[in-house]
């Protein structure tokens, strides 16, 4: 008597399915760190406690990847319900940090100011700017450019070297 052979080994090993390859998306991990699959499904049926991480991942870094996955997920989407709050959170986050980089560019000019000894008029006239332009540096109100932080920088050093008595480099 002969025994049939097992069929199960003469079937092909199955391939797993997409999702099964995947790795699997855990939902407790930090929002920076989801899909954006993850974002579009948290915004369509997700609950206030997942809009409100959300949310929080935009306040911290309202340039970063959330931020983008966000606008990629909103746009076009119609402008109310949570569309229209995360558009909100993100444009207030936005609005805020650059408030703060303002701020802090206006602390870094008046220290510098400070440490050259020369009043505002002095220092504004010798960067090349009118007093009026570094008052708005200084109220934050405006960002010096780059190439001006510089040129405030290295202005705030030489008179630093020139009152330390060491000579002043050219730069």
């Amino acid at each position: 008597m002969t025994l049939a052979p097992d069929r199960r080994r003469a079937l092909p090993p199955q391939r797993p399915d997409v999702e099964q390859r995947r790795p699997a998306f855990d939902p407790d991990q930090p929002v920076e760190f989801w899909p954006t699959s993850a974002i579009r499904s948290a915004l369509q049926g997700g609950d206030i406690e997942t809009w409100k991480r959300i949310a929080t991942a935009l306040k911290r870094d309202p340039y970063g990847r959330t931020a983008r996955q966000v606008e990629e997920v909103l746009e076009g989407a119609r402008p109310f319900g949570i569309a229209k709050a995360l558009w909100e959170v993100l444009e207030r986050a936005r609005v805020h940090l650059e408030a703060n980089e303002r701020a802090e560019a206006a602390r870094h000019v008046r220290l510098l100011i400070e440490r050259s000894g020369l009043n505002q008029q002095e220092f504004a006239a010798r960067i090349g700017v009118e007093a009026e332009i570094l008052a708005t540096y200084l109220d934050g109100s405006v960002s010096p450019s780059a190439a001006l932080m510089i040129r405030i920088r290295r202005l705030s050093d030489r008179f630093v070297k020139a009152k330390s008595g060491r000579p002043a480099e050219t730069n």
